[in-house]
């Protein structure tokens, strides 16, 4: 049985991805919920996949339900389609687009097929996360957990981001007791 490992980026900001592993049998749908679960947004919405190329057009439409809109070809529908009878390329590529009012676009490409599974995963889950997940409905709360972990991954420390910025040597800072020793100094020179 295949794994296939996607790498989900927020179309935003390419930096923003998830890295989430599926059996090639699984569905569309199961995908969909693998990746609104990694970047932390609900499930109460329109979706569909698109099937892309390296240009990443919009082809074939791979749809959560039949939606009232025009169609260029009947779209499949993300419970019954599964995941390697749409993978043609060893990148390939799909535009995954949720809920549509607020469009939100996530780009996955392809970027592992793995032979065997591991017997303690259960698949599909998100198995590597990188930058914060833009916030669904407005603003988060910055104070939590992800904090913390920016603080440690960019040393936000205070004591560590002092280092090196001290008062020393700043005209402004400058007390007049050290303006008169340094004055002192000059006269005692001449």
């Amino acid at each position: 049985m295949a794994i296939l490992k996607f790498r989900v980026y927020w179309e935003e900001d390419d930096s923003i991805y998830r890295d989430i592993v599926i059996k090639h049998q699984q569905t569309f749908f199961d995908l969909q919920t693998a990746i609104l679960k990694s970047y932390e947004f609900d499930n109460k919405h329109a979706a569909t996949f698109y099937k892309s190329n390296d240009t990443w057009q919009e082809g074939r439409e791979i749809s959560l339900e039949k939606y009232d809109k025009a169609y260029k070809a009947e779209p499949l529908l993300m419970k019954d389609t599964n995941i390697g009878s749409q993978v043609a390329d060893p990148n390939q590529k799909f535009i995954f687009e949720y809920d549509f009012i607020k469009g939100w676009k996530f780009m996955l490409e392809l970027i592992n097929v793995d032979k065997s599974e591991n017997s303690q995963i259960e698949y599909p889950t998100c198995v590597r996360v990188e930058g914060l997940s833009p916030s669904q409905y407005g603003t988060k709360g910055f104070v939590d957990s992800r904090l913390a972990e920016m603080e440690e991954k960019y040393d936000l420390h205070p004591d560590a981001m002092s280092d090196g910025f001290g008062e020393e040597g700043d005209d402004d800072n400058m007390s007049e007791s050290s303006e008169e020793e340094m004055g002192e100094e000059d006269t005692q020179d001449i």
